[in-house]
């Protein structure tokens, strides 16, 4: 299929004609897709994923003059800011598992 392009209303370029709506407005795509469901389009096939839960990344808020000692730190030391984060974390973890070992023996 071969894609011309005109200009949409905010400057951006789009197909003179969408493969599945046959819309050729933003508009007129967006109602398309109001009353119809990607499902009812093409060959429905089974997929197999795997999720990696523990590279999933997690947002702190950190106070402003904390991040700088963090990033001027893990500047001196060649690693990244997450990578001296989640060092540090561990080896706070790992104390704190100790101390309630010892507490619980």
């Amino acid at each position: 299929m071969t894609w011309s392009a005109h200009q949409g209303k905010k400057g951006e370029d789009m197909p003179s004609k969408t493969p599945v709506s046959s819309a050729s407005t933003y508009q007129e795509i967006g109602a398309f897709w109001d009353e119809h469901d990607a499902t009812e389009f093409g060959e429905q096939t089974s997929t197999k994923f795997q999720v990696h839960i523990s590279s999933q990344h997690r947002y702190y808020l950190l106070d402003r003059d904390l991040s700088s000692e963090i990033r001027r730190i893990a500047e001196q030391h060649g690693i990244s800011e997450g990578t001296l984060l989640n060092g540090w974390i561990r080896e706070k973890i790992d104390q704190i598992h100790v101390v309630d070992k010892k507490s619980i023996a």
